[in-house]
This record gives C-alpha cells, sequence and structure tokens, in this order.
C-alpha cells in the first residue's frame, strides 16, 4: 500500500470512474466482434445456427468483451482512489481469465483514501479520526466508539443514549483539550 503523502488525489480528474481509452477500447472491441462473427466467421462454416441465436450469440460475447475492457478501466482509475498500485491490478486483472481479476480485485480493494477537514491529510475512509491531528471524522459513540449517524438519538450496537455525548462535540477537534 502507498503512504498517504504520496497518494496522488485529484477531485477534477476523480470525478470520472473510466477512463476514456477503456470506452474507446470497449466500443471497437464490440465493432470487432460484431465484425467477426457477422463477416468472418459464417464463410468458414457450411452450416449457420437460426438467425436469433446468432444475434443473441454476436451481442452477448461483444458485450462480454466491451464489458471486460470497462471493468480495467474501472480498476485502473479506482486504484489509485484507494492507495492501491494501479499496474499490479490491471496485470492481474488482464492476466487472469474470465473476469476472475476484477473479482480479486473488489474482493480485497481498500478503503478509499479521503482528506481530514482539519489538517488536510490523507486518511483512509474507515478511520474515525485523524491520526495527524486528532480531528473526529465521523461521528461515534462515545461508549463504544461504533460510528453511528448524526441523526440518531442512540447508538445501534450498545443502545447508548448519544445526546449525552454532546452531538456538536463529537463533530469537533478533540485534541483542543489538550
Amino acid at each position: 500500500m502507498l503512504e498517504p503523502q504520496s497518494i496522488r488525489v485529484d477531485e477534477k480528474e476523480q470525478e470520472r470512474l473510466l477512463p476514456y481509452w477503456s470506452v474507446v477500447a470497449a466500443c471497437v472491441a464490440f465493432v470487432l466482434v460484431e465484425y467477426y462473427f457477422w463477416f468472418i466467421a459464417p464463410l468458414h462454416r457450411p452450416h449457420l445456427a437460426p438467425l436469433g441465436l446468432r444475434v443473441y450469440l454476436n451481442l452477448s460475447w461483444g458485450l462480454l468483451a466491451s464489458l471486460y475492457l470497462l471493468m480495467v478501466g474501472y480498476v485502473s482509475k479506482d486504484a489509485p482512489r484507494r492507495g492501491m498500485s494501479t499496474r499490479f491490478w490491471v496485470v492481474v486483472c488482464v492476466a487472469l481469465p474470465g473476469g476472475i481479476g476484477t473479482v480479486l480485485y473488489f474482493l480485497l480493494r481498500q478503503p478509499e483514501v479521503s482528506r481530514c477537514q482539519a489538517c488536510s491529510t490523507h486518511v483512509q475512509g474507515d478511520f474515525h479520526f485523524c491520526p495527524q491531528c486528532g480531528f473526529q471524522l465521523k461521528a461515534s459513540c462515545g461508549n463504544c466508539f461504533e460510528t453511528v449517524r448524526t441523526t440518531d438519538q442512540y447508538c445501534t450496537r450498545c443502545g447508548h443514549e448519544l445526546a449525552s455525548d454532546h452531538l456538536p462535540a463529537r463533530l469537533h477537534v478533540l485534541s483542543e483539550q489538550g
């Protein structure tokens, strides 16, 4: 995993999760698969399947090839957002057949990396507090420290009354006391 300071977060580029090259490659792959199944393959087969079956199989293979390239493109954009090696995961997705690489990616991927609002340090999405300044990133129960919504009255895990935690104080810098 990359060091938090070395992660490049470009908010404008991050909005688009599918790179242009992936969309173009998926369209080209779909057209090439359709061209092969409609024009090249029939020349080499003496008996053709019924038209309905051919249409179904042609579209299925074309969409499958396109989806495969779109998934590789998604992984190439999503891995840096999570502080993971882009090259490694793209190679895994391409090398392992049948989409097994993308399934592995979705099973093993790290939480998203974001910024602390107080000190702008890169923090993982599942952190409750910033490791640099102690800023409380998410509302949590004062008893069991489970993440809660700011609108909850009671903790869903332990039943602790959240009003006694002074709701606004749970969302401010905790290091101000020291």
